[in-house]
């Protein structure tokens, strides 16, 4: 049993390395690959930043990802505070090799696990110590000089910056959930929108602000354009909301699944002076949207 660990969130480039070694190793070997992976995230259960601190995929988006690149089984450890406390070596024993019985072990660059926060290099010492082959892999580069981190990418997403963060990600970042009601100003001055809920409500939204998207729904994919906000010229105090103009469409799909896919912000959210100011900047961005080539 070929096994990779750790949390994964995102599976971006630098975990998607982890997980090419961890199939290679396990078709070498003749063997089965194994991502062992955690949930809730430590930091929600250790209350490390946990009332502001999202992730960018959740547990079935991650467990979706990893079984479309070839990982053979995925299993899932409850992440409590007990389990926390356990030092790498003991988490190595107990569970990498005694409940699943790894031989060998892929970790990446900057793999660290257990309550003694050891190096990466000695994560890889103890390891090999326990009778673990031990497969390291390299930094991987989202830009030039800059290791792919799922922090970085947090950040990245944060910013509204969702193009350099599909760099990093290797694809393009979404959100899923459910269309639900909205106040249906959009649909009076011609720009009707499906005003999303999300399905993971620990799921990181993009920053403020408007994107060019993907919207998939019904089983079909359609272009529009995304608010990300509170909906300043509508009135002040208003939740934030995650709502899309899909382009060339016009059905009932209330209750319904949607996937808005980010392919790059446009502009920030502005305050209109009135309902026509936006409207009119709305035909504007709608404009810029089409002009791309997605």
């Amino acid at each position: 049993m070929v096994v990779a660990t750790g949390f994964f969130d995102g599976v971006h480039l630098g975990h998607r390395l982890v997980i090419s070694q961890l199939v290679k190793a396990a078709e070498a070997r003749g063997g089965e690959s194994l991502v062992i992976t955690f949930w809730p995230h430590p930091r929600n259960v250790l209350q490390q930043e946990a009332r502001t601190f999202r992730l960018l995929s959740s547990l079935q988006e991650k467990q979706r990802m990893l079984k479309e690149l070839g990982v053979d089984r995925v299993e899932v450890l409850p992440f409590t505070k007990e389990f926390g406390a356990l030092t790498t070596e003991e988490y190595l024993r107990k569970y990498v090799i005694g409940k699943f019985g790894g031989t060998s072990i892929v970790l990446g660059y900057d793999n660290r696990m257990g309550s003694d926060s050891i190096s990466p290099q000695d994560v890889a010492s103890v390891a090999g110590g326990l009778g673990l082959d031990v497969i390291r892999t390299e930094m991987v580069e989202g830009m030039p000089g800059m290791a792919v981190s799922s922090t970085r990418i947090r950040n990245l997403v944060s910013a509204g910056d969702v193009t350099d963060a599909a760099a990093m990600l290797g694809y393009e970042y979404s959100l899923y959930g459910v269309v639900v009601a909205g106040n249906r100003i959009g649909r009076t001055i011609g720009f009707p929108t499906a005003n999303m809920q999300l399905y993971e409500p620990l799921k990181l939204i993009p920053g403020n602000g408007v994107y060019a998207v993907k919207v998939r729904t019904l089983g079909k994919e359609w272009r529009g354009m995304c608010n990300i906000g509170n909906r300043p010229t509508v009135g002040s105090g208003n939740a934030r909301t995650v709502e899309t103009n899909i382009f060339g469409f016009d059905e009932d799909i209330y209750g319904l699944d949607i996937e808005v896919t980010m392919v790059r912000k446009i502009r920030d959210e502005v305050r209109f002076g009135s309902i026509d100011a936006l409207k009119e900047q709305l035909a504007r961005d709608r404009k810029v949207c089409l002009s791309y080539d997605f």
